[in-house]
């Protein structure tokens, strides 16, 4: 069975309280061997480090753009405390999920940036790569990490242009595709799926959202009443599926190019991953 790491998952959230170990289980069944479980808020650090304990996975300490009109200033210092008191911990694999989202409304950008920019400051002093948030704002990510510096990381869900995405690679940045490269209407992120240089890419459900196009219902279905399927770590098989169809590429290549890249992008993954 070929082993595939999961490099972007929230499995501490809300949707799966009822079966979280479930879940995981069932994820390492279908060959997802690591899962990495980035926070989005104060209130989800110890959650996430607890986890990743608990499965043998990894975990990002972080504020989400999406959190950030309720975020303050103690939660920035409260991260730093937290990156510093488990700075040795070795499934601490980056500063995350970080960013800017210029696509849901009533979000401060100045007060975004301002998170942003913190957040990549605490990722230098502690010499951390980033697992970025990128939704209509890959330039400004690219000027502040140009700014500042970090050792590189992640563009999760990445969406952008081919221009952008060679931006990203020459910060040292690998780009996460999950769920969303596999409606056959996303032309534009279908074409870099299958063009990029394989050293780009990583894979990544972003659990329970971002749902594959098989578990996907419309606001015409969920009206009549069929449920919006779960989007779950397991279903990063078969979206890797996907993407080797896109490349032409077979399975056990994708899953091995996809992981020495993850660990390219997040340095301490190596060590934690089962031994073959």
């Amino acid at each position: 069975m070929d082993r595939w790491i999961d490099t972007h998952c929230h499995l501490d959230a809300a949707e799966f309280a009822p079966d979280r170990a479930a879940v995981r289980a069932q994820a390492a069944q279908a060959g997802v061997a690591h899962c990495v479980l980035p926070a989005v808020e104060r209130a989800h650090w110890e959650v996430v480090r607890q986890l990743a304990h608990q499965h043998g996975d990894s975990y990002a300490l972080g504020i989400h753009p999406l959190y950030t009109a309720q975020a303050d200033e103690a939660d920035l210092e409260r991260l730093a405390q937290a990156l510093a008191q488990h700075h040795r911990d070795p499934r601490l694999v980056a500063v995350g999920e970080i960013g800017l989202d210029f696509w849901v409304p009533g979000l401060d950008p100045l007060r975004q940036m301002h998170f942003y920019r913190a957040q990549l400051q605490l990722a230098r002093r502690f010499d951390l790569p980033v697992i970025l948030h990128v939704r209509r704002s890959a330039d400004l990510l690219l000027k502040g990490l140009r700014e500042v510096g970090v050792r590189g990381g992640i563009a999760h869900a990445f969406n952008g242009s081919l221009q952008q995405a060679q931006a990203f690679g020459a910060l040292g940045f690998k780009l996460g595709f999950g769920g969303a490269v596999t409606y056959e209407r996303a032309l534009q992120l279908r074409r870099l799926a299958a063009e990029l240089p394989l050293d780009a890419l990583v894979l990544e459900t972003d659990a329970p959202d971002m749902p594959p196009h098989w578990l996907y219902a419309t606001a015409a279905q969920r009206a009549a009443g069929q449920p919006q399927g779960r989007n779950t770590p397991a279903e990063l098989p078969r979206i890797a599926q996907v993407v080797a169809g896109l490349r032409g590429l077979p399975l056990a290549e994708l899953a091995r190019a996809t992981g020495a890249n993850a660990c390219a992008a997040l340095p301490r993954l190596a060590a934690l991953l089962p031994k073959t």
